[in-house]
């Protein structure tokens, strides 16, 4: 048996016994990534038919990859917000952090595709995968651990694509670019609401700005992908 001072040591990463969420939080929340999910499904298949059957069949691998990592991250989170506190809630959280690293890395891939094989591509190509690999590693393993340095970890690999900045622009259409900084901009600033726990409807916001980051990105993507060759 623990005792409550060794359950809040165990159990405060993921179970948020310090404050938990009332009913409203957890609807909002809930709708949140539902509307996530649906943009994701239906935006995705669109960009998934149009790059297969017209636009971008080379690249088609790295857009399911994409679109899969997208529709998980979002999925799992659901869940895990979503389950009440129990066994099942901790194994939850693990895959919910880990999914993110997955999702980051992901989200770089279609354009590490148009990259290709120059330099710029495989430094970059190297470093997200390698750290989100690192990331999913501890986030499965060792959850509880490297909180707060998780947080920078994933900020270190969304942001990692100013140092091959010149690569990128010359490459991606401008829109694409903007849309691409847009998303990151909206990723770091809700951090703020991920970290301040004490707001009331605090994680709904925060999923806000990750579902308006990961829309943006989506039509970087979709741009990039069909719209500026057709």
């Amino acid at each position: 048996m623990h005792t409550s001072a060794e359950k809040s040591v165990v159990y405060s990463w993921w179970s948020r016994e310090q404050r938990p969420f009332t009913l409203g939080e957890l609807i909002a929340d809930g709708v949140v990534h539902i509307i996530g999910l649906v943009l994701a499904i239906t935006i995705g298949s669109v960009l998934l038919v149009y790059a297969l059957t017209n636009t971008a069949p080379h690249e088609f691998p790295a857009l399911v990859l994409y679109v899969g990592t997208l529709v998980a991250v979002l999925s799992v989170s659901l869940a895990y917000n979503l389950w009440p506190v129990s066994p099942v809630k901790m194994v939850l959280a693990r895959f919910d952090q880990a999914a993110i690293f997955l999702f980051i890395a992901g989200t770089y891939t279609p354009f590490l595709a148009v990259l290709g094989g120059t330099t710029a591509g495989t430094l970059l190509t190297t470093f997200v995968w390698g750290a989100s690999l690192v990331g999913i590693a501890l986030k499965l393993i060792v959850p509880e651990r490297f909180g707060r340095l998780a947080i920078a970890l994933y900020l270190a690999i969304g942001w990692s694509g100013v140092f091959v900045f010149k690569s990128l622009a010359t490459n991606l259409p401008p829109l694409t670019m903007w849309l691409m900084l847009a998303g990151g901009i909206v990723y770091s600033l809700g951090i703020v609401f991920h970290l301040w726990e004490k707001l009331k409807f605090q994680n709904a916001l925060w999923h806000v700005f990750v579902v308006a980051g990961a829309s943006l990105h989506l039509w970087a993507i979709l741009e990039c992908m069909v719209i500026s060759r057709l």
